[in-house]
């Protein structure tokens, strides 16, 4: 999945080589206190002083018409970044559900994809994801330009038909890929932290149907390098320029050790 390296090895046959490369909220009203100029014929003019309780929607549109009458910005930071990275997420999700994690995906689609993932990263509030505890558990694979993921050059039914998992801990920096139907393979790695977002991956044991262990033969390496993370999606890149997106479908999840 998206930890980039591999899943496989020399030793097994063809058709049960595991993967290589993979390992909205509501918000409350805000209420403002302020005091505005009543407009009357009174003969001298009057302060008084009020709350206003706005929902989200009338915050932004509030914004929006400051913007126009003043051509300043309006909570900048505070608003429009946190919308934009909304309605990316939103586009993102739509181009990539008819797309079967990546393996129906054209170069259009593919090209498509990697604008709005872009346009996601430039919003990015995670600077430092390896600090992050939002890294932390289980992810399910959603996207993928990885051909040694998606295999399609295989037969379809001797693909990984079922959902793919990466798991993540950044306190004993471990990771796991976790592939299900049919074959239920899994690889475990170790992570080195090369910054505060990229990492190189060592792979260490193999389990072909989840079940038969093979350590690795010391060439399964790659690197990682998380590129947006919020408390639902992520994306990474990995050191072949593969792009993985994913969902976090299990934040508790620990890999072993």
């Amino acid at each position: 999945m998206a930890v980039s390296p591999s899943c496989s090895s020399a030793t097994l046959p063809h058709n049960l080589q595991p993967c290589k490369n993979f390992l909205p909220s509501h918000t409350a009203p805000i209420i403002f206190h302020a005091k505005y100029l009543l407009s009357s014929p009174k003969p001298n003019n009057t302060t008084t002083s009020t709350h206003i309780i706005l929902s989200p929607n009338k915050l932004f549109d509030l914004a929006d018409s400051w913007k126009w009458r003043t051509q300043v910005s309006f909570f900048t930071g505070f608003l429009t970044k946190g919308r934009n990275a909304e309605s990316l997420k939103e586009e993102l999700y739509a181009a990539i559900a008819p797309l079967d994690r990546g393996a129906e995906a054209t170069p259009e689609d593919q090209q498509l994809v990697e604008q709005i993932a872009r346009k996601l990263e430039a919003v990015n509030e995670v600077k430092e994801p390896l600090k992050s505890n939002l890294l932390n558990g289980k992810w399910e694979l959603l996207y993928t330009t990885s051909q040694s993921v998606l295999q399609t050059q295989r037969p379809k039914y001797l693909r990984p038909n079922g959902k793919i998992y990466q798991a993540i801990n950044v306190d004993t920096l471990r990771a796991q890929n976790m592939e299900t139907w049919p074959f239920f393979n899994q690889v475990t790695a170790n992570l080195v932290p090369l910054n505060s977002r990229r990492v190189a991956v060592k792979f260490d044991f193999f389990r072909i149907a989840g079940l038969i262990p093979i350590k690795s033969p010391g060439s399964g390496r790659g690197q990682l390098e998380i590129t947006y993370l919020d408390e639902e999606l992520r994306v990474s890149r990995g050191d072949k320029g593969n792009l993985f997106i994913l969902k976090m479908v299990d934040p508790s999840y620990r890999v072993p050790l």
